[in-house]
């Protein structure tokens, strides 16, 4: 058999394993996977630098199947290049990370060919794809760390970092706001190791593109200072391959590659319908298609003899061979430097530097106080001195979260000083946040910055840190009503309460300074569980932990902060996060004053409490303290499962207002005679 009829056999393998396992789930896309499996193809077999047999090297090149509803195209070729599974031990295990059973039970539970792409639990995906645009803002974040990474450790030998991203991309990414967000910056940015293929193929779920997307994609980004190339037949291997020869040949600029294709690509009866793309074909049209193929009609889930073979061959010894030169480039630097050796070790582990908490402050006691942004931004200048992969930056807002990095050698990180560490995103929150994780990806510990409120526009990337366990930081300032007089639509209210329904994330709202720097150890301290650390803009009282417990209770998630004085068994509780905890205690000494037995309880996050045994949930919040009384400016929605049927809430019921901050408090009930009257109201109705 020539060459070019394997290419032709492996393609058409990848397009019929596709079709199988759309018809046997009855359930997902063919008509993406028919159309890009030459492209596909041609990257892996003939282009990255990919080996099969050990998928988490850190100078492979990275793909990203933004359409990730094309699944079937990355399961096809992981099976065929026989990539092999690693563990959560990062532990090669030999076996493959996708069998053909897994194929055959596409989209079904357990399989490792879900209906997208899920990191973390398919070796070989390099991010989870799915909901259009995030995969390639995602590949930025990538692009990003790749030159960071370069910069600092290729500098006085072989390269280790040089690898290239790839993103496959259609229509929907490219209309989705996030998508025109993460090309600006990439083209600011000039990150040449990035390259974006767009399936051209004008078709949406609802139809035909013209009807709501006729821009000029090529001028587009041509405007964002991107290269533009265009490729006019989908099925043409050589142009593919010569397209991406010219994105690695290009300096200064990312790359987009416009790939002009039908859906159903190879089906003379399908093609162009929205049916080809999000529906099976059908049992006869399954014939009609592989018998214009040249395929065995019948047959299911066919590898062919050969297939295998010529990808070994591709894939498979190209990438050995980059592989071992990139071990040798380690041992290379192992050699002349040790040091630079072990903090590649440690990233890639996710581990930290010996002592890298050791320089944190300890904050005096004091009544006027730190804001939690100001405590947060010392913090983060020690951390990033202490863990020189610790980089990150604001969405335009770093003087005001105080997140610029301003030690000596810090730096920006510009088209011009690719070693910076402050990151400048511009006003793009939504591809901040899904660029924090494509460096998460890369193994950095990366943050991202901006206001509470607009943790809504960062809100999808969030989401896929927590499915993918990626240690992402986002760091979010003015978490309630302190920017006043800015009035409701900077006011976060319900932000709370959605990110606590989060799985997987962390949330933590300190209450003073020394609450912060322990939130920061619990977020370094979790390697694969992302974390929003939510700051106030103003000043918080300083707590006197000589009388109170020790802030070190943060990484419970609650812990008693005061006690009657005879430590009695408490019969009212305050609960507090925040802001708010200075105020609650206020409340507590009045009441214990009063004769009360109250206990003033510190929550900084309720899902680390929930993570706690319940001897130590029940030892916080005794179930027979039923008195209970929670004080937060935000939703009260969710706090009835601390305060029970009988407890109360000092919180948010509407939006806020525009007016100074003491105003704010007033009107709303965020005072210490109003705390107080609140509890002994709740007092009186738990009492026998």
């Amino acid at each position: 058999m020539t060459e070019a009829e394997l290419d032709t056999l492996c393609i058409n393998t990848i397009r019929t394993l596709s079709i199988d396992a759309v018809q046997a789930a009855n359930s997902g896309h063919p008509g993406t996977p028919m159309a890009l499996a030459p492209l596909v193809y041609t990257l892996w077999n003939r282009v990255m630098r990919f080996d099969p047999k050990d998928p988490i090297w850190p100078g492979r090149d990275r793909f990203v199947l933004s359409n990730g509803h094309a699944s079937m195209l990355l399961w096809s070729a992981l099976h065929l290049s026989g990539t092999v599974a690693v563990n959560a031990e990062y532990e090669r295990l030999g076996a493959p990370a996708v069998t053909l059973d897994d194929i055959r039970r596409f989209r079904q539970f357990g399989s490792k060919a879900p209906g997208h792409p899920e990191y973390h639990w398919v070796s070989g995906v390099e991010t989870t794809t799915g909901p259009l645009g995030q995969g390639i803002a995602t590949s930025v974040g990538m692009a990003m760390a790749q030159r960071w990474l370069a910069n600092r450790y290729d500098q006085d030998g072989p390269a280790l970092f040089d690898y290239d991203v790839y993103a496959v991309c259609g229509d929907g990414c490219l209309m989705e706001g996030v998508g025109s967000e993460a090309a600006s910056l990439a083209g600011h940015l000039g990150l040449d190791r990035l390259c974006w293929i767009y399936d051209n193929n004008h078709i949406t779920i609802e139809g035909r593109t013209e009807i709501t997307f006729t821009e000029d994609v090529a001028m587009r980004f041509a405007a964002y200072g991107w290269k533009v190339l265009r490729v006019g037949d989908a099925n043409d291997i050589a142009l593919i391959e010569a397209a991406l020869a010219t994105f690695r040949q290009t300096r200064g600029q990312p790359t987009l590659i416009i790939l002009d294709s039908h859906i159903g690509w190879g089906s003379p009866h399908r093609q162009d319908t929205a049916a080809a793309h999000g529906e099976p074909l059908g049992e006869d049209e399954v014939r009609l298609v592989k018998r214009a193929y040249g395929w065995p009609e019948d047959a299911k889930f066919l590898v062919p003899d050969g297939v295998r073979a010529h990808f070994d061959a591709g894939i498979g010894a190209r990438g050995a061979a980059a592989r071992a030169a990139w071990n040798a480039a380690d041992a290379a630097l192992r050699a002349r430097s040790p040091a630079l050796a072990l903090e590649i070790d440690q990233m890639q582990r996710r581990e930290l530097p010996a002592g890298w908490d050791s320089q944190l402050p300890v904050f005096t006691a004091d009544p006027k106080g730190v804001a939690g942004r100001d405590a947060s931004g010392q913090v983060l200048n020690l951390l990033a001195q202490s863990v020189p992969w610790l980089i990150g930056g604001s969405a335009d807002l770093g003087s005001s979260n105080k997140t610029t990095l301003k030690y000596p050698g810090a730096g920006d990180f510009q088209p011009g000083s690719p070693g910076g560490k402050n990151l400048h995103f511009g006003i793009r929150e939504h591809a901040m946040a899904a660029a924090v994780n494509g460096m998460a990806l890369s193994k950095l510990r990366p943050f991202g910055a901006t206001f509470f409120i607009f943790s809504d526009y960062a809100r999808p990337a969030i989401r896929l840190a927590a499915l993918m366990e990626l240690p992402s930081l986002f760091v979010f300032t003015h978490d309630a009503m302190g920017d006043g007089e800015d009035g409701p639509t900077h006011q976060p209210i319900e932000q709370l309460a959605s990110l606590r329904a989060m799985p997987g994330l962390t949330v933590l709202r300190p209450g003073d300074a020394n609450e912060v720097v322990e939130a920061y150890r619990v977020a370094l301290r979790s390697p694969h569980r992302p974390t929003a650390m939510v700051l106030s803009r103003q000043a918080l009282p300083t707590l006197d932990r000589s009388r109170l417990a020790p802030a070190a209770g943060v990484a419970r998630g609650a812990y008693v902060l005061a006690d009657a004085a005879d430590d009695a068994e408490p019969e009212l509780i305050l609960i507090a996060s925040g802001s708010e905890v200075s105020l609650a205690l206020e409340a507590h000494d009045q009441l214990v004053a009063q004769g009360v037995r109250a206990r003033l309880v510190s929550m900084p996050s309720w899902d680390l409490f929930e993570q706690q045994t319940p001897d130590y949930r029940d030892s916080v919040l005794p179930p027979g303290a039923r008195a209970r009384v929670a004080i937060e400016q935000a939703s009260a929605f969710g706090w009835e499962r601390y305060v029970g049927a009988i407890g109360k809430v000092v919180g948010m019921q509407t939006f806020g207002a525009s007016a100074p901050l003491a105003a704010l408090q007033r009107e709303f009930g965020f005072t210490v005679d109003n705390v107080v009257a609140v509890a002994l109201s709740v007092r009186a109705a738990a009492s026998p």
